[in-house]
């Protein structure tokens, strides 16, 4: 039934769009589809809009708001079906192996090949920029989703320093508490309920389960003990947020650990971009510190424009954007307003902030350890389905705090049953 609800929409939605750029002017134009549309994702955007426009291009902007890109997705189903594909579109992940595999992306292969890209995006990425040897899409930066963002004038008062285990974790929040403060800033949205799980499982069994549970979906990890611990976390996490998360979009839990309301939030480094864009600086006026017993390991998420196959004339429009994109200059301007890193590896540091510097010098390691793992809330860790049918077993559990053990094997079938 629910999937006869989104394809009614999506045919809805296909037919009133079926008009829309069907006499599209093929001019020098780019148009582009994302979600970018906060105050520091907005920010970080623009500089990509001028690039693009100092490249002769007119920028034609198509974004859609919320649900961490789920309407956005919604809305490019209803352009594909209708036969109007944007000329670029933000993905993650296996987003864009899928579309890819329907054969709806053309390809930057021109622009990747005189540009050197293969040399200097990490393969971890490459993974999904590239299908068959093609790139099908462009990675514009790394975010890192094992972060902890905290409120560093709470930490003086209280006399607080980044906890190193779960259970001092759990005992700092104690004591924020009793201040009068809120222990987490939360949003209570299924993507939201996802990211904090991300850190929970890698903190639980570390990286070596992670991999066997999120991304090789073994059974035996995904059902053992070891997540049972994951989903403890998680109920303990659920006791540090106020009554007020439910429906909260993130970057108003950001803004509560910006205006001194809540000690800290777990969220990707897109939160740092809401700081940076407030006037507030790393180790100044906010700390960032890994997820206690995620250290050594880097859980990303990495921003994709998916290149669609359109009119042979656009072919111009979508090689300068991609170049745009994969600018050593761009890449360092966009990601330290966007609180991102590069997609690049050859991208100097030196302008970056302490967080950012942190978190490129973490990357490098996490690759010689092979412990850069893909972020599951974020569609970098399982194939689309299986990753929708564990975030509904996630986001129930955070919701209705019910016990690990039936969380656990709940999971287990979830997963089961969307292959």
């Amino acid at each position: 039934m629910k999937q006869q609800k989104l394809a009614a929409v999506v045919s809805a939605m296909a037919f009133s769009v079926a008009t829309m750029g069907a006499a599209r002017a093929q001019d020098k134009s780019v148009e582009v589809v994302h979600w970018w549309t906060s105050g520091g994702e907005a920010a970080a955007l623009k500089v990509l809009k001028d690039d693009v426009v100092k490249r002769g291009f007119h920028w034609k902007d198509s974004a859609v708001a919320g649900g961490g890109g789920d309407q956005a997705r919604t809305v490019l189903r209803a352009r594909v079906a209708a036969g109007n594909p944007p000329d670029a579109m933000q993905m993650l992940g296996f987003t864009v192996n899928d579309y890819a595999e329907e054969g709806l992306l053309g390809n930057v292969d021109a622009v990747a090949a005189k540009e050197g890209w293969d040399k200097v995006v990490p393969a971890p990425l490459q993974k999904f920029s590239k299908q068959q040897g093609h790139w099908t899409a462009v990675p514009v930066n790394i975010h890192r989703t094992n972060w902890i963002w905290a409120n560093k004038a709470i930490f003086d008062e209280l006399k607080l320093t980044p906890p190193k285990t779960f259970d001092e974790l759990v005992a700092m929040s104690g004591k924020i508490r009793k201040a009068g403060y809120i222990p987490l800033a939360h949003g209570g949205q299924s993507w939201q309920d996802a990211t904090i799980f991300d850190s929970a499982v890698l903190s639980a069994g570390g990286p070596k389960f992670y991999k066997q549970a999120l991304i090789d979906l073994d059974p035996k990890a995904l059902g053992s003990k070891t997540m049972e611990k994951a989903f403890e976390q998680m109920l303990k996490l659920r006791g540090m947020v106020d009554t007020n998360f439910s429906g909260r979009d993130w970057n108003l839990a950001t803004a509560m650990v910006y205006h001194k309301k809540a000690a800290m939030q777990i969220m990707g480094d897109w939160a740092k971009g809401e700081f940076e864009k407030g006037k507030m600086k790393a180790n100044v006026d906010y700390l960032c510190f890994q997820y206690p017993g995620t250290e050594g390991s880097f859980l990303f998420n990495a921003d994709q424009f998916g290149i669609f196959k359109v009119d042979a004339k656009q072919a111009a429009g979508q090689a300068v954007f991609a170049s745009a994109v994969m600018d050593k200059s761009f890449q360092e301007k966009f990601n330290i307003v966007k609180g991102s890193i590069p997609a690049r590896l050859d991208v100097a540091m030196d302008n970056f902030d302490d967080c950012g510097k942190k978190s490129m010098v973490d990357m490098k390691q996490a690759l010689k350890d092979n412990t850069m793992l893909g972020s599951f809330a974020h569609g970098h860790a399982m194939p689309d389905a299986a990753k929708a049918a564990a975030v509904d077993v996630v986001t129930k559990f955070f919701n209705s705090g019910k016990s690990p053990a039936d969380a656990t094997k709940q999971l287990v079938a979830a997963i089961a049953n969307s292959k």
